[in-house]
């Protein structure tokens, strides 16, 4: 079997993609989290040479990859010389120094995604910069640096102040009603986005290989509770189709004019009005993914590789309706995690449960989730109902 195919900058021209089963030929992944543990089970499969940076030494990716790094990936140094010991690197979080990979890539090193991609969306500021200058549809915006420059553009409340980098799992995001509550807000640079009137909250994940073939995954529903975290997705979400392929179609907008190579998690807003904006995205495997790994042909773990490898990509396609439950640190826990109902839950038919390995919780710290697959809609959404109630996280340590 010939599998020739066009290599990225820096790639040989008499190299495959069979090459990347040869021995030595070794990726870097910089995270150790529960991403980079879910990377890791598609590239077991293929006996992928995975190495691991990450800061924690306890990090899920600790126990499961025996090519482990204790390292910050955010410094320079450590980061450039734990490139320079692999052929390809990879990310699980976007919190990297993007000058050390700019200079891998200078160097031979693939990169993917690329680091300016990585620099751009890491930036809520010049993310949405980037959504304006493509006229791609967002939310209206300005940029402030303090907490007076919001007071400055108090006509613009309600709206929901942003920090510019740093933020994640619903961390980082303040919503501002009224002048009143201007001091909940961050004394930092970032942006003041307009609330809109919301039908749902939606994501698209999209795939692009080195080769510019790129592939969707059906829009799914996002829920909320009350930390801006996701509680729970359902796939696919409940919408009308002609929807579904604009979502779609922003997605492939989105990840072709980034010339992204590898995954896209492109979280949107549907209006009540019916019009898509795009909220942020995410350069990487995403947590609004993480039911492929059950209900999809192709993961979007396994997607991944396929992309940055230069891999046809996978089928897309949802084997059946599913629901993805996050399972979050309770509150008033910290300490050596316990998952109280976790045997109750796996009595249950077309029940995945996936915990993350971390070894201490925390309140609202995602420690794993379980996805539900059922043929029915209405006793799928019951499901979820009923069940992210038997399983909680806790600790022997209370607050």
């Amino acid at each position: 079997m010939n599998n020739t195919q066009p290599l990225p900058e820096g790639g040989s021209s008499s190299q495959t993609t069979d090459d990347y089963f040869k021995q030595p030929f070794k990726i870097g992944i910089l995270g150790g989290g529960q991403l980079g543990q879910m990377l890791l089970r598609p590239a077991i499969s293929w006996n992928l040479d995975l190495h691991i940076l990450d800061p924690d030494p306890n990090a899920p990716c600790s126990k499961s990859c025996s090519n482990f790094t204790v390292g910050n990936f955010s410094d320079y140094n450590t980061v450039l010389n734990f490139g320079r010991q692999v052929n390809l690197v990879t990310i699980e979080i976007e919190g990297v120094n993007t000058e050390a990979l700019a200079q891998l890539e200078q160097e031979g090193v693939k990169v993917y995604p690329q680091p300016q991609i990585i620099e751009l969306i890491k930036d809520k500021r010049k993310q949405k910069q980037f959504y304006l200058d493509n006229n791609i549809a967002t939310s209206d915006f300005v940029v402030v640096n303090s907490l007076a420059e919001i007071a400055e553009n108090e006509h613009f409340l309600p709206a929901f102040n942003k920090i510019a980098t740093g933020g994640f799992d619903g961390r980082g995001v303040q919503k501002i009603n009224t002048a009143s509550e201007i001091n909940l807000g961050f004394d930092a640079p970032g942006v003041l986005e307009k609330a809109v009137e919301l039908e749902k909250e939606l994501s698209v994940i999209v795939a692009r290989n080195v080769n510019g073939e790129c592939i969707c995954y059906d829009p799914v529903e996002l829920v909320y509770h009350e930390q801006n975290m996701v509680d729970y997705l359902i796939a696919p979400a409940d919408i009308p189709a002609m929807i579904a392929a604009d979502a779609q179609e922003i997605a492939k907008e989105i990840a072709n004019k980034l010339g992204i190579v590898g995954l896209l998690a492109v979280e949107l807003f549907l209006e009540k009005s019916g019009r898509l904006l795009v909220n942020e995205v995410a350069p990487r495997p995403h947590n609004s993914g993480h039911h492929s790994i059950d209900a999809c042909i192709t993961s979007q773990f396994e997607q991944h590789w396929r992309a940055i490898l230069g891999f046809p990509l996978g089928s897309p396609a949802l084997k059946q309706e599913a629901a993805m439950v996050n399972l979050v640190g309770a509150e008033g826990f910290n300490g050596p995690v316990m998952y109280a109902g976790a045997t109750e839950l796996l009595e249950e038919k077309n029940v995945f449960l996936h915990l993350y390995g971390k070894t201490s919780t925390r309140p609202y710290r995602k420690m794993g989730h379980f996805t539900i697959l059922d043929s029915d809609r209405d006793r799928l959404i019951a499901k979820v109902q009923r069940l992210k109630n038997k399983i909680s996280v806790i600790s022997n340590t209370t607050d």
